[in-house]
């Protein structure tokens, strides 16, 4: 049998190519800055060790069962305490759910919102996972500008006041994935009101939000506007990804109807992720880990700045991140990132070009560099052989 001819319409589009990359890691030999991966070095492996021994040990008809759709009472209690502490703004417990990562609640949220042909606005450039689970549900997408303060609400406000209606907004206010910036308190503001008054759904993305280099946190779109933000968090980040798991925050008839959509995916998270989350979260182990992960990620940024300013030729630049794992890199006009990719892997680096990050004309001279996995040494050798590709693509395109 010949099983292609089954395909349906989203099967034979398949996947990214670029996100295959990415999570197939880099080319044998070569220094990645691609995936954004969290450093191992953070994971808490010895916490874990004995957390799970005594839950598995004590509680296996909960730890190890079948759980609620919408999450482990425990542990949706542990969450809601978790984020009135860092939010400033407890959530009902109908307001919250447990998802089985980040990208489950996006996918929940496409499955309860979306009609083909639907409109979605996103950051241009955003998360390229978001742009196949949009595109995979039909929907036709619109890039919003961005500059260093995040996205241009004011660009955004123009496009509703003529009439633009999207079923909602996607964004990534912190150390954005891929461009690392960071949306400015007046813009959270000032995007908050522009959407409210326009009917507008925010679905504020928060993977990073706790990755801020000096500690500090600004407001959540979700805490200034809980009316009309819808939060999709995940612990992937900030503790390991092999728990897969997640949160939605927002609206109480919306919670329920992504807890209803779960019912048609996974069922429930994980149980035995969420009590691990829970026990290492209420024993005030999140407080002691993040402050080492902030410090090994701003090294590494540390080091690769340094890098670039001291190897990068005259005409390129790259965003500077106060946080998070990403720095969206620019080449004069002319190169392209993607053209460049074969020399940069036979010189034995990585990187992800910026052109798929675009849902529209755009990026074909940018890319991501992630620095979350290679160390500081590894960083500055990646940079110093990138800045060789891009210094002799410049001489060539000179002649």
């Amino acid at each position: 049998m010949d099983v292609q001819q089954l395909f349906s319409a989203r099967g034979r589009a398949g996947a990214d190519p670029e996100l295959a990359i990415i999570l197939a890691g880099p080319p044998p030999g070569t220094l990645g800055m691609t995936g954004g991966f969290p450093n191992a070095s953070t994971f808490p492996s010895e916490e874990l060790t004995e957390i799970a021994t005594r839950l598995v040990t004590d509680e296996p008809g909960l730890a190890l069962q079948y759980g609620p759709s919408a999450g482990l009472p425990s542990f949706r209690e542990y969450l809601v305490a978790r984020t009135a502490k860092l939010q400033g703004r407890e959530p009902a417990s109908d307001e919250l759910m447990v998802t089985s990562g980040g990208m489950e609640c996006i996918d929940l949220l496409c499955r309860s919102l979306l009609d083909p042909g639907d409109d979605v606005a996103v950051e241009a450039p955003t998360y390229l996972g978001a742009i196949m689970a949009f595109k995979d549900y039909g929907a036709v997408q619109t890039g919003v500008p961005m500059d260093a303060d995040g996205i241009d609400v004011d660009a955004f406000a123009e496009r509703l006041a003529s009439g633009y209606r999207p079923k909602f907004l996607y964004t990534i206010p912190e150390f954005q994935n891929p461009s690392g910036r960071t949306m400015t308190l007046e813009r959270r503001r000032a995007l908050v009101d522009v959407c409210r008054s326009h009917g507008v759904l925010i679905v504020e993305d928060v993977a990073y939000k706790e990755l801020s280099f000096d500690g500090t946190q600004l407001p959540s779109l979700w805490s200034l506007g809980p009316d009309v933000v819808v939060q999709a968090g995940t612990f992937s980040k900030i503790f390991c990804p092999g728990t897969r798991l997640g949160w939605a925050v927002g609206p109480a008839a919306l919670i329920a109807q992504l807890a209803s959509a779960k019912g048609g995916t996974d069922q429930c998270a994980g149980a035995l992720s969420q009590r691990l989350v829970e026990e290492y979260g209420r024993a005030g182990l999140f407080g002691k880990r993040l402050p080492h992960t902030r410090a090994l990620y701003e090294s590494h940024w540390v080091a690769l700045s340094a890098a670039l300013t001291r190897h990068m030729p005259e005409g390129v630049s790259w965003s500077e991140p106060t946080g998070g794992m990403f720095t969206w890199l620019r080449m004069p006009e002319g190169l392209d990132s993607r053209a460049l990719r074969p020399a940069a892997t036979q010189a034995g680096v990585a990187y992800v070009p910026g052109a798929p990050f675009y849902v529209e004309a755009g990026g074909a001279n940018e890319m991501r560099l992630s620095y979350s996995s290679l160390g500081e040494v590894q960083l500055g050798e990646a940079a110093e052989r990138l800045a060789g590709v891009i210094e002799a693509a410049l001489v060539t395109a000179a002649r």
